[in-house]
């Protein structure tokens, strides 16, 4: 019966604690967008990345879910231009793109960038720390019954992938760091982002205009 319930609450909650396995995984990300960029289908980009071991991890097994995790990244950019972007454009370029890539797939990204993140610049609130991340957590719990049953550990780890994202991105200068810097959004997403009728998302990356 418990287990029927928790299958139930997952299925009617649109976060999921995947991250914790996945993460950023930029180089992984940018690898199989050159793929794709060279013209590889999806079947083609996942059998490269195996057999000419692109990604340098120890087991295939992990190698193929990790494949296919980009893979979904990717398409859930639904843009064939941004696609071309992260594999092309400068890494700064490009990691933005793949953070905006991780947005657009994980709502707990998406409303923790949007409204933690986007919050703070719109406030001009320079301050960052576990406060509040602490406090997304805790609404999130409150809100979402899904959210409600993951473990202490769960939770911990998915603090600690957001700190990650957010020094991979320069939101922060390391995962200690008390304060948020500013960022500034690439041209090339924000007209994706625009084009996409996605300007919820723009305070995310301090864009305001």
């Amino acid at each position: 019966m418990e287990q029927n319930n928790k299958v139930a609450l997952q299925a009617a909650s649109p976060y999921n604690a995947a991250i914790t396995r996945e993460q950023f995984l930029f180089y992984e990300v940018r690898t199989t967008a050159k793929l794709l960029h060279e013209g590889c289908s999806s079947e083609e980009v996942v059998e490269r990345i195996i057999s000419d071991n692109l990604f340098q991890y120890p087991t295939e097994k992990s190698v193929r879910k990790m494949a296919l995790a980009c893979l979904r990244r990717l398409e859930a950019l639904g843009d064939n231009s941004l696609v071309a972007a992260i594999a092309t454009q400068p890494s700064d370029v490009a990691k933005q793109i793949c953070l905006y890539a991780m947005m657009k797939q994980y709502r707990l990204i998406w409303d923790f960038m949007i409204t933690v993140i986007g919050e703070k610049y719109r406030l001009s609130d320079t301050t960052f720390g576990k406060i509040d991340l602490n406090s997304y957590f805790l609404r999130l719990q409150e809100q979402d019954d899904w959210v409600a049953t993951w473990s202490d550990s769960t939770v911990t780890k998915l603090k600690q992938v957001i700190v990650k994202i957010l020094e991979e991105n320069e939101y922060i200068d390391n995962i200690k760091s008390v304060k948020l810097n500013p960022v500034w959004l690439q041209p090339v997403l924000e007209n994706a982002i625009r084009e996409n009728g996605d300007e919820i998302a723009l305070p995310a990356f301090n864009c305001f205009s």
